[in-house]
């Protein structure tokens, strides 16, 4: 029941990363901004986790995770209300960054403590499962961002975010366990030379999230201005859509527990080429531009959840994993913050159709580090398993 609190707290913080998708028409009426404007405020929810990552997860370690998530959530409630009272882009721009703040810490906590709960035979699953946060609170806060903005105006529906991750705080700070013990690490801190495999894979995680995010938080902007959808529409249709994210990371760890090479999960990122040329240049067909948004959303469940899953692997040492994780928020939160803005930039000065290259450039990069990865990980096991013979 702990983990299940701890994941329900990272969708509560993955909600305010999509929270301004739905209502993003609104926000540039009202504000006047232009795309560009709004993907950097859609995406700097995750900008100090882009340059903090691992400097983050040394200070969860010497503070406490327990007592850093229920930090992480106050900070974001404040945050959240302060961007409902923005003017212009400056004010907005600024609560967002503060509320990244939270968001890192919250992306670093979370995994930590299923970890720390979960039974060993069943953390696997559990890191999974965990990985499905974001396409779950993306899906959750397009979905009711649009009818509820649409009541409620974008700065209604931003406070009624607040008011739900202040909920998850309370619930989380019941919950957990609070002590004033700092917790500290077990070994020694691993070097460059012990990082260089988890920074390859972390490296290809950022290049994946890079290219398939933006699809997914800039598709009610797609839908509305292509394909003049309402808001409401657009909302329900881009979070089934985001959804599917779900499916695809459970997928990852079923299949990985029955035995299915990683370089096998991790070639099937590639589907992404096609379905990128569905979304954005598909002839101008509703149908075509869902479709391929489907399977994109579907790979970046996959394919987020194979990291988790392979991080452990790549490892010099289990204890090693606060430092691993780290880099993974860390270059996860890159891809996040300069995929929508460079988005909104190519979109905005060549169409949507420009997006398709970008997208094959960066998914085919990312492929291609995790085969890599999948080699080495595959060649560690073999040198292992003669030896527990």
């Amino acid at each position: 029941m702990t983990i299940f609190v701890i994941y329900l707290a990272g969708v509560a913080a993955s909600m305010s990363l999509g929270k301004f998708s739905s209502v993003g028409p609104q926000m540039t009426a009202q504000l006047g901004l232009s795309l560009t404007q709004l993907g950097w405020v859609i995406s700097a929810v995750v900008a100090l986790g882009a340059v903090a990552g691992l400097p983050a997860g040394y200070l969860v370690r010497r503070f406490g995770a327990a007592r850093s998530l229920v930090v992480a959530l106050v900070l974001m409630v404040a945050a959240s209300a302060l961007s409902a009272a923005a003017g212009d882009f400056a004010w907005l721009l600024a609560s967002r960054v503060a509320e990244s703040a939270g968001y890192l810490l919250v992306s670093i906590t979370c995994p930590a403590l299923i970890l720390r709960l979960a039974h060993a035979r069943d953390r696997g699953v559990a890191l999974s499962i965990w990985a499905t946060f974001v396409p779950v609170g993306i899906g959750l806060s397009t979905l009711a961002g649009g009818a509820v903005g649409a009541a409620l105006g974008w700065r209604g529906w931003v406070l009624l975010i607040a008011g739900s991750t202040l909920v998850m705080t309370l619930v989380v700070r019941a919950r957990l366990p609070w002590t004033s013990a700092p917790e500290t690490a077990a070994g020694s801190v691993p070097g460059a030379r012990a990082l260089a495999w988890p920074a390859l894979l972390t490296v290809a995680f950022c290049l994946m999230v890079l290219v398939t995010i933006p699809v997914i938080v800039l598709l009610p902007t797609l839908l509305i201005e292509q394909y003049e959808r309402s808001a409401t529409v657009a909302g329900a249709l881009t979070s089934v859509i985001s959804l599917l994210g779900v499916p695809g990371g459970l997928a990852a760890g079923l299949l990985l527990r029955r035995g299915v090479p990683l370089g096998v999960l991790a070639a099937s990122g590639l589907l992404v080429v096609p379905a990128a040329w569905l979304t954005y240049a598909g002839g101008g067909s509703l149908a075509a531009a869902v479709t391929g948004a489907g399977v994109i959303s579907l790979e970046n469940g996959l394919l987020g959840a194979l990291v988790f899953a392979a991080l452990p692997h790549v490892l010099e040492r289990l204890d090693h994993a606060d430092v691993g994780n780290g880099l993974v928020t860390q270059m996860g939160s890159l891809g996040s913050l300069l995929g929508p803005p460079l988005f909104g930039l190519v979109a905005g000065a060549s169409g949507y159709g420009a997006a398709v290259p970008v997208i094959v450039a960066g998914m085919v990069a990312s492929v291609g580090l995790l085969l890599l990865v999948a080699r080495h990980v595959s060649g560690r096991a073999r040198r292992v398993t003669p030896d527990a013979a």
